[in-house]
């Protein structure tokens, strides 16, 4: 985040991380929400995943997701407008890599709080169990 608080402080601006959430403008809110639309995607999720040992070509992209060419490139295009992935071309082929990549330590707090919460639901679940057993 330093970078990002740096980034701020040359613009002349606030840096995110000492706002509130209710300090942000509904157009700020707006990015944020279309940020998270983008990744709300099954698809894009597994193109974004193909994406982090490295770029690849929609051929390997395909490959690795078994998601249809049509389909990749709609995806791909939506996430290189987002700005979490990006498009070189090199030849005759355009290779895709993550642009952002605080896309993963993203997915990361993200599946550890599934995780938690799925742990929280199986101790109750085994609970009731118990419960259930006393009858």
């Amino acid at each position: 985040m330093a970078q990002t608080s740096d980034t701020a402080s040359l613009m002349g601006m606030t840096p995110l991380e000492d706002l509130e959430m209710s300090q942000f403008s509904p157009t700020v809110l707006g990015m944020i929400a279309d940020f998270f639309k983008v990744l709300s995607e099954v698809s894009r999720l597994q193109i974004v995943c193909s994406l982090k040992s490295g770029e690849k070509n929609v051929t390997q992209i395909i490959e690795i997701t078994g998601l249809g060419q049509a389909n990749v490139s709609k995806h791909l295009k939506l996430l290189t407008q987002a700005g979490i992935v990006t498009r070189t071309q090199q030849g005759v082929n355009v290779v895709y890599a993550i642009a952002n990549p605080l896309v993963f330590p993203l997915c990361d707090l993200v599946c550890n709080s599934i995780a938690a919460q799925l742990q929280q639901q199986n101790q109750q679940l085994e609970s009731l169990k118990v419960f259930q057993q006393s009858f």
